[in-house]
């Protein structure tokens, strides 16, 4: 299988059948000799195929590592370095911390770069850069990211991160104010290819929607939708959305607005601005059947339908301006198992492009055994 819906080719034949006959032929027609099934020669010749198949098929794949829809791993990268486009690395998850600090401190506070922070038995933060406090301010906040890279770091509420490893004079509190985001693994082959294929629209400077896209998705590998809109003349609109159809944090937003809005990457006359989409919510509540023939596979066909229905939730809310449409939930519940289904829920509704579903109030409930 290849990516972007392209017809499947292939360089060589590999039909073992096709390949024995090929060797055949050429056989009778230097030396007018037919090699019967019986004949040993004919069982060597079969055995060499069994070995042409395995290199065709090696050689097959190496062709085609050479064309954006196949490259994998490290071919993919090559792919990228040819367009100035390299593999997003691994990141570590970030936060706002908020330093509490005594109100008769007389002195100004270094806070140094590297402060660190314990949350759980074992995993640290570290504030990015030095920062003075003067006398008389009480609070200040700044940056603070994981010293382990990965998705390890994500999702500390605010308030969870509290312990101040490395002691510093004046200070009362310390507390996370932001949830921990941002952590991610190395980016995966099917995006990376997705944006080596859009980067060409990288190297105009006229401001296309495309390039806008492009330098948005590169900022981390959880962007997976980017809408770009231009409400008003040289005003540009950039909705971010992540994986999950979660949606960014304001460090996250202002990563993506820096890179957007770079002098070398924009039109000196756009003004840029970056926000999260519009949400829209809505509600579903359906019943399934499960025919009476496939009762002896009830339970796991149930554990199909369930896992069928929130993969539809995970689809519908992870692509911005994707119209909210039960008839693709009863597909997928049918396709896991369920012989009949009923939506008692609205089945259609049309989204703007900056918007983006979410769901409310979900019920799934199992209706019973039916005949076919």
């Amino acid at each position: 299988m290849n990516r972007f819906n392209l017809p499947d080719i292939d360089f060589l034949e590999k039909d073992p059948e096709d390949i024995e006959r090929d060797i055949l032929f050429y056989i009778e027609e230097k030396t007018g000799m037919t090699l019967t099934n019986a004949d040993p020669r004919r069982k060597f010749v079969q055995a060499l195929v069994l070995y042409i198949v395995q290199e065709r098929n090696n050689l097959d794949y190496a062709i085609k590592q050479n064309l954006l829809a196949y490259a994998e791993d490290e071919f993919l990268d090559h792919q990228g370095e040819g367009m100035n486009t390299p593999r997003l690395e691994y990141k570590s998850a970030f936060t706002t911390m908020e330093f509490v600090l005594e109100e008769a401190r007389v002195d100004v506070l270094s806070i140094p770069k590297g402060t660190r922070f314990l949350v759980g038995e074992n995993t640290f933060f570290a504030t990015n850069e030095l920062v003075v406090v003067p006398v008389g301010q009480n609070t200040v906040q700044l940056i603070a990211s994981c010293l382990e890279t990965g998705e390890i770091g994500n999702g500390y509420l605010p308030g969870e991160i509290t312990n101040l490893v490395d002691p510093i004079p004046w200070v009362i509190e310390v507390k996370n104010i932001t949830v921990s985001a941002g952590g991610v693994e190395l980016e995966d082959d099917d995006p990376y290819a997705e944006r080596i294929r859009t980067a060409p629209e990288s190297f105009s400077v006229a401001g296309p929607e495309g390039a806008y896209e492009y330098w948005a998705k590169s900022v981390s590998q959880e962007v997976v939708d980017v809408v770009v809109e231009s409400p008003s003349e040289c005003v540009i609109d950039i909705r971010v959305l992540l994986k999950d159809g979660k949606l960014p944090s304001r460090e996250l937003l202002d990563k993506v607005l820096a890179t957007c809005s770079d002098k070398s990457k924009r039109p000196l006359t756009d003004k840029v601005s970056v926000n999260v989409p519009d949400q829209v919510l809505y509600d579903v509540d359906v019943q399934y059947w499960v025919s009476e023939t496939n009762a002896a596979m009830l339970a796991s066909i149930q554990e199909e339908v369930n896992q069928a229905f929130n993969d539809y939730l995970v689809w519908q809310r992870e692509k911005m301006g994707r119209a909210i449409d039960l008839s693709e939930l009863i597909t997928r519940l049918k396709n896991a198992g369920a012989r009949r289904v009923a939506i008692n829920s609205p089945m259609y509704k049309k989204l703007e492009r900056h918007q983006v579903a979410k769901e409310n109030i979900t019920k799934l409930n199992f209706g019973g055994l039916t005949n076919d």
